[in-house]
């Protein structure tokens, strides 16, 4: 395959690799000391400010990062990403997850043909059923109300409407349109986890929403056809048409699982499913628990981005900044981590959604045509909520490796709390810590200081923090559903930008299939050991050996079993 020139031949990479020595010879503590230097590094967009001063940069820094992104073509490949181009070149795709929340009015082209339309015919279908279910026009085979829903999905199908539906649970709006519904989430194949969906829940009152593009997700479709014998167990086959529907776009399978084609919602090839949160792989479970007038406000913040994003300056455009600064920690400072750190507990779904969203996407060892990279692209995601992973993990990030975090934090409470008498209410204890954390990390603690402050000798190196890891800061006004689609939005298109810039496609996902093909194959030979008493055959000795100790416990086929209720 021809190969085009790698980014990192280019100049503006090499400045960048040789300007790594003079940020070596730097530290946060002298660095945040420069107040003109953290105003540069302070921005604010529609509510949300942005504070990167504690990153390891200097304004000169940020200009070659900037430079960087011009030899990167990065406004280019932006522009033709919002214009439908089929920038995913090894599925020959285009990525249009903006046109999901676009406005009615705007024009967004796939194909020659503008994609909007179609999302809002969706989404008014959404609106048009939601309201239904809610208000009990709609309802189940026995005459009541179905107040219960089970999204049944995987991967993209489900972490990002969890993170949602967590973040929204507390939100006093919501909340209030929640009352009397349950919203559950069915992933993994584990018949655990099929058990605990199901928990305390009457078929008489659950309405199951499958979500499979193809309807062929093999982990998906077990768990629907689970639920589905659950369903029709209890309230016989023909229940199936009126408690189960489908987020799907082949219609023929749709049908032979016994859904009725008119109840299936459709996304677009265009969507990647990690991508797919503001689709009605989301829109409909999320609709269905808390009114389609509340999703819609996350819909408009995640918009209020996608606008910001294609419209802004580089200097001043939060998504490009933050993507940037994490190509500069990843590649050029050789942090291969970063930590994602929530000083709220609503947003506790937030890092596992960000995790596959960020790790499946830049998870790359290739440029976009093939070519190896010479440079380690992608980082390594996780997280926890402040104040429990301080608790955890931050001895590592404070004095073991240098991990880059993002503090995200919110000026109000979901749920204000103070008692007469404490010096804080709550959220201000909570966000003590989230002020605090970062500069700790920036500024460390000497071994002067400590002797300063009497700390016996032999402990004073085990007390020293040695500082200078980088953080950056997100303050939220509030986390209202257009917060929480702000913020889904920030880091869908910082993830973007760093793709953009390695020169890598972001948008496929080729990793995850080879497990999946070897997965066929022991299937197959599980089946055959069960079934027809089979040995195993076809594997490494390790595989074998394992497989063969598995099979020693005989387990039937012969009639069907459903999860006890006993959790």
């Amino acid at each position: 395959m021809a190969s085009s020139a790698l980014i990192s031949e280019t100049e503006q990479w090499k400045n960048l690799k040789q300007h790594v020595s003079e940020i070596q010879k730097t530290h946060l503590r002298d660095l945040m000391n420069d107040v003109d230097r953290c105003k540069s590094m302070m921005v604010e967009y529609d509510g949300i400010f942005l504070d990167y001063s504690r990153q390891r940069v200097t304004q000169d820094t940020m200009g070659k990062l900037f430079k960087l992104a011009e030899a990167a073509h990065l406004k280019d490949k932006i522009e033709k990403m919002y214009s439908g181009q089929k920038i995913n070149s090894t599925e020959n795709r285009s990525v249009l997850h903006v046109a999901l929340r676009a406005a009615r009015e705007k024009e967004i082209y796939c194909d020659g043909k503008n994609a909007v339309p179609e999302v809002w015919e969706v989404l008014d279908k959404i609106k048009d059923f939601s309201e239904k279910v809610r208000s009990g026009a709609w309802i189940g085979a026995t005459g009541k109300a179905l107040k219960d829903v089970v999204s049944v999905g995987i991967g993209g199908s489900f972490l990002g409407p969890l993170f949602v539906h967590t973040a929204l649970q507390t939100d006093l709006e919501a909340a209030e349109y929640a009352k009397g519904r349950q919203l559950r989430f069915l992933a993994n194949v584990d018949p655990v986890d099929v058990a605990r969906s199901i928990k305390d829940l009457d078929p008489e009152t659950t309405l199951v929403v499958v979500v499979s593009k193809t309807f062929t997700t093999a982990e998906t479709m077990l768990n629907a056809r689970t639920l589905r014998e659950w369903i029709s167990s209890s309230l016989g086959a023909e229940a199936v048409a009126k408690h189960m529907v489908a987020v799907s776009t082949n219609l023929p399978l749709v049908k032979d699982f016994g859904i009725d084609p008119a109840n299936a919602f459709a996304f677009w090839d265009w969507v990647g499913g990690r991508y797919s949160v503001c689709s009605a792989v989301g829109v409909l479970p999320l609709s269905l628990q808390y009114g389609f007038s509340v999703v819609e406000k996350f819909l408009e913040g995640a918009r209020s981005i996608d606008n910001h994003f294609f419209l802004a300056p580089f200097e001043s455009n939060i998504p490009v900044l933050v993507g940037l600064l994490s190509v500069w920690n990843v590649t050029f400072l050789g942090y291969p981590a970063r930590a994602i750190l929530p000083y709220a507990q609503a947003l506790e779904k937030f890092a596992p959604h960000i995790q596959q969203l960020s790790m499946e996407s830049n998870g790359k060892g290739v440029s976009i045509d093939g070519t190896p990279l010479p440079f380690e692209a992608g980082e390594i995601d996780f997280g926890e909520p402040g104040t429990n992973g301080q608790h955890s993990f931050y001895q590592l990030i404070h004095q073991g490796r240098v991990i880059p975090c993002d503090f995200i934090g919110s000026i109000r409470s979901q749920q204000p709390t103070y008692l007469k008498g404490e010096v804080v209410s709550n959220h201000d204890e909570l966000m003590s810590n989230f002020f605090a954390q970062p500069d700790a990390l920036a500024y460390g603690k000497t071994p002067a200081e400590l002797l300063q402050d009497k700390v016996p000798d032999h402990l004073v190196p085990h007390k020293t923090f040695t500082g200078n890891r980088p953080s950056l800061s997100i303050l939220l006004p509030s986390l209202s559903a257009y917060n929480i689609g702000q913020l889904l939005a920030i880091y869908e298109h910082r993830i973007a930008v760093q793709g953009f810039v390695w020169g890598i496609n972001s948008f496929d996902q080729w990793g995850v299939e080879l497990g999946k093909s070897l997965a066929t194959q022991v299937r197959k030979q599980l089946h055959a050991s069960r079934v027809d008493k089979k040995p195993v055959q076809g594997f490494n000795f390790s595989t074998a050996t394992l497989m063969s100790r598995f099979l020693e416990v005989n387990t039937s086929y012969d009639e069907t079993v459903l999860p006890k209720n006993v959790i």
